[in-house]
């Protein structure tokens, strides 16, 4: 017998076709779409497939990057809380618990650069008092694009002030973070938001919902239109309509948060409290979804009872919206009328909008009708993962040939003027300009602010001060020509920051911003990025506690450098211990540990040379690097040294000048210091990893010295700290610290003031 096709008409032809393009407007695919249908055993209604759109994002579940993260180590000694929860936490004795997270808001800062970049600082906040600490200070790292552009000013001068508006209003200090500026984030720009908070609840507050019965609260800001499919956007490029996408951009509001905070701890306090999820990324969807899948149960809510701040919303925009300052509770039964009393005496909605239920499902009520109806776990656990296929980029391969011999070395008589150029370097030159518009000494307890090696913050508990040390890293020039080994110096140079400090660096959390994943040539780069912290991290036993993932950072399909940032956590015993990176007193001796190399590739000084992107990146020897951080750890333990600070980007002349700026001092180096035989700019200006910069007292210099040789740690001794004025007699190079410090100082606002 002959069958018969089943004719296609034009009715069914039209809706294939408008399926598809609703699918593709959602970011979508054909075969998601048809895994969906296949979970929940129906074609989902146009609410539930909103839903599906944004936690199957990649921005909710990392479906490009999950298969690589988990080969991160997550463990040690100090870590409580790993990946998974809505931030990391560690204890570090005493009764001492950390609670830390850094996310990403890229996308809604291209778009709205005051409000993106002040909702990254607000969700980043509720990340860390969601789990029961009090937030106490933030940090920020920044990549911005070429400052002679005025779009490209306006995003960045946008954005900063959104992270003061937020930080300020709030009263959490804002103690560090960077700031890079290159062509390749002019349309794109990066904002990765760091927060940290001390636990002030027993019991850490975690997502995963339970009790049959426990009733849902809905607390904090009202319900609006903002933020609609942020997750979405978040997992999308850039084109010349996103300005069209400015709904997807949330609102902060940072007085609402500062109560928020306040009447949340005050709740997890009394004890009510069983579960407890902000609402960022995708809103009720993903605040539901999450506890009631991590929790095993089920949960009903009606939408009806929401607070909103408008006259209608329809069940995809209560569902999807992310207007900010809001937070979804389980608590135990009968407790609602306390905790109401609470949120009621800080200002504050406290509705109950449903419950938890057996059966593991998302049931969601809209006008007495049932609008979504659907297995938690599809939403969450069900998500696709992806292992892209990965090749290796020519550029690549194009710059392993080059060849640093090329490159013609500094003469004496242009040493001077070149340091003047990389001082002046937005890359390198003193962040003031940014961090002047922040406070950092909210809540008095800032050690060390903005500006040098690290933040530090006193931890008032027991009869001794703890401090935690804090930050954040990552040389996307390094990671764009070789992202393994650029991956694992990002990972080592936030430690030793820390180190400089004499804190330990015990666990960190990144965010990983690349392009477009489906390109093999990035998904590349992605994966030897996340090889290269895993190892770094496992050598330094440093484990990843959690982050961010940021991908489809694109502009009209041109990607961006991949950027991981790494957000470093330590702790010192002993505040009276911490040193800065400042010279302190005319005739101090200046060593270097570590060992100086021939190397000038992947520079800020090559990159000032040729207008170009190339060279080999320094080598890593891990071993060296953790010799030459736990030596000079012991150092400031020993209370033998006056100074140290991390010799990076610029290399070493700007690193000595940095020591000197602050007190206005200057430095001579020995005659004798010319241990390369080949180039004086790879001496001067090269960026040899694993060097650390001291300075030393007379009566110390003797201890020192011993204990470095015993320890078989490299150093030498370059020179000594002078009055007000820099000094390399072998090349008859001689200038005021003062002229190049307003150099140094006076870029960003000279910049800005134009």
């Amino acid at each position: 017998m002959c069958l018969r096709k089943p004719k296609v008409t034009t009715t069914t032809k039209d809706k294939l076709q408008t399926k598809k393009e609703q699918l593709a407007k959602l970011k979508l695919t054909s075969d998601e779409y048809s895994k969906i249908v296949e979970l929940i055993g129906k074609e989902p209604n146009d609410v539930e497939l909103h839903m599906f759109s944004v936690m199957w994002s990649e921005h909710c579940c990392y479906k490009n990057s999950k298969a690589l993260l988990k080969e991160f180590p997550t463990k040690n000694k100090y870590v409580v809380v790993g990946p998974g929860e809505n931030a990391g936490v560690i204890d570090i004795g005493d009764g001492t618990r950390i609670a830390f997270k850094i996310e990403s808001h890229n996308r809604p800062t291209a778009v709205e650069p005051f409000q993106g970049a002040t909702t990254g600082v607000g969700g980043i906040l509720r990340d860390i008092f969601t789990m029961g600490a009090r937030p106490i200070a933030i940090l920020d790292s920044l990549r911005f694009g070429d400052l002679n552009i005025p779009h490209s000013k306006f995003l960045f001068s946008g954005a900063v002030s959104g992270i003061g508006h937020y930080g300020n209003c709030t009263g959490i200090p804002n103690i560090g973070g960077e700031a890079y500026f290159y062509p390749t984030y002019n349309e794109n720009p990066l904002v990765n938001a760091m927060a940290i908070g001390i636990m002030e609840t027993d019991s850490i507050v975690k997502s995963g919902a339970n009790g049959i019965g426990n009733a849902v609260l809905y607390v904090g800001a009202k319900t609006g239109k903002d933020g609609l499919g942020g997750a979405s956007f978040a997992s999308s490029g850039l084109t010349d309509k996103s300005h069209e996408d400015r709904p997807a951009v949330q609102v902060g509001d940072p007085f609402t948060e500062k109560i928020l905070i306040e009447a949340c701890l005050e709740a997890f306090k009394s004890g009510y409290v069983v579960a407890a999820q902000d609402m960022g990324a995708a809103g009720l969807t993903c605040s539901t979804s999450e506890m009631a899948a991590k929790g095993n149960v089920g949960i009903e809510i009606d939408l009806d009872k929401v607070p909103i701040r408008t006259t209608s919303l329809t069940p995809i925009e209560y569902m999807l919206s992310e207007s900010q300052e809001r937070m979804l509770f389980v608590v135990k039964k009968d407790s609602k009328a306390e905790l109401t009393k609470i949120f009621t005496k800080w200002g504050l909605d406290c509705v109950q909008i449903g419950e938890i239920t057996a059966g593991e499902k998302v049931i969601v009520r809209h006008k007495n009708n049932v609008v979504v109806d659907l297995p938690a776990k599809s939403l969450v656990n069900e998500t696709p993962v992806y292992k892209r296929e990965a090749k290796e980029p020519l550029y690549f391969k194009e710059n392993k040939n080059f060849d640093q011999d090329q490159i013609p070395d500094i003469n004496p008589e242009e040493v001077l003027a070149t340091l003047k150029k990389l001082l002046a370097s937005p890359n390198i030159c003193s962040k003031k300009w940014i961090y002047s518009k922040y406070d950092h000494q909210v809540q008095t307890n800032t050690i060390l602010k903005p500006g040098g090696s690290a933040g530090i913050i006193r931890l008032k508990s027991g009869t001794i001060e703890k401090g935690l040390a804090v930050s954040l890293d990552g040389n996307s020039m390094y990671v764009y020509l070789d992202p393994y080994i650029g991956s694992k110096i990002a990972v080592c140079e936030a430690a030793r920051n820390i180190s400089c400090t004499g804190a330990l660096p015990i666990a960190i959390t990144n965010n990983l911003n690349f392009g477009n994943p489906e390109k093999p040539e990035i998904y590349w780069q992605l994966q030897e990025s996340a090889r290269g912290i895993k190892d770094a991290c496992t050598e330094l036993d440093t484990p990843v506690t959690g982050g961010n993932v940021s991908l489809y950072n694109e502009t009209n399909g041109v990607d961006i450098w991949p950027t991981p940032v790494i957000g470093t956590i330590g702790y010192i015993e002993d505040t009276n211990l911490v040193i800065d990176h400042s010279f302190k007193k005319s005739g101090d001796a200046i060593l270097l540990l570590g060992k100086q190399k021939p190397e000038i590739g992947a520079s800020e000084y090559l990159y000032l040379k040729t207008k170009k992107v190339c060279g080999q990146v320094p080598e890593l020897d891990i071993d060296l690097e953790k010799k030459v951080q736990l030596e000079v750890r012991e150092l400031i333990k020993r209370k033998l040294i006056q100074s140290a600070h991390d010799c990076s980007i610029g290399g070493l002349f700007v690193t000595l000048c940095e020591c000197a700026f602050p007190n206005e001092l200057g430095f001579k180096l020995n005659p004798q210091f010319s241990i390369l035989n080949s180039r004086l700019d790879a001496q001067l200006f090269g960026e040899t990893q694993s060097r650390i910069v001291i300075s030393v007292s007379k009566e110390h210099l003797h201890g020192v010295e011993s204990y470095l040789k015993e320890s078989n740690c490299p150093y030498q001794i370059i020179g000594e700290v002078s009055d007000r004025s820099i000094e390399i007699k072998s090349i008859n190079l001689k200038a005021e610290t003062n002229e190049l410090k307003s150099i140094y100082d006076g870029s960003l606002t000279k910049i800005f003031s134009q």
